[in-house]
């Protein structure tokens, strides 16, 4: 892959998005590829974004450099519109029927990228237990 030395506007800013408004910070896992960051729901600790810097022809674009993408947990029938649409591709290194990736190049604009982030981030949170159904039983013999 070819070394950059410039991040992204696009992705400074939603990297201040995800720590303004989710309170969660990058975490860089691997050494080889010290530009790919995660973020992790604070509750559950699963991955809700990844960020990585790719060589432009991984995800099918044409020309050379590399761009920044962004993978975020989306709604598989979302996904399909959102695959017509230019800025996005299917999940880079990611399930790609619960996954896609944004180019972060300006292409998408921040406004539209944030409501994915709001889903993924909700969709890895901790599901509430259900109440024992006893409870609604044993209540209602009290009254």
């Amino acid at each position: 892959m070819e070394t950059r030395y410039s991040i992204s506007n696009q992705r400074k800013r939603l990297f201040q998005y995800i720590e303004d408004f989710y309170g969660t910070e990058p975490e860089y896992l691997w050494a080889k590829y010290p530009t790919y960051a995660v973020f992790r729901h604070s509750a559950s600790r699963k991955w809700f974004a990844a960020v990585m810097e790719l060589s432009r022809d991984k995800p099918g674009l044409p020309g050379g450099g590399c761009v920044d993408i962004l993978n975020v947990k989306c709604d598989s029938v979302l996904i399909g519109s959102l695959l017509a649409e230019a800025g996005f591709f299917p999940a880079y290194h990611m399930n790609k029927n619960t996954w896609i990736s944004v180019l972060l190049d300006e292409t998408v604009p921040d406004e539209r990228i944030f409501p994915l982030l709001e889903w993924s981030f909700d969709s890895v949170a901790p599901k509430r237990k259900r109440k024992n159904e006893n409870n609604c039983a044993q209540k209602a013999e009290r009254n």
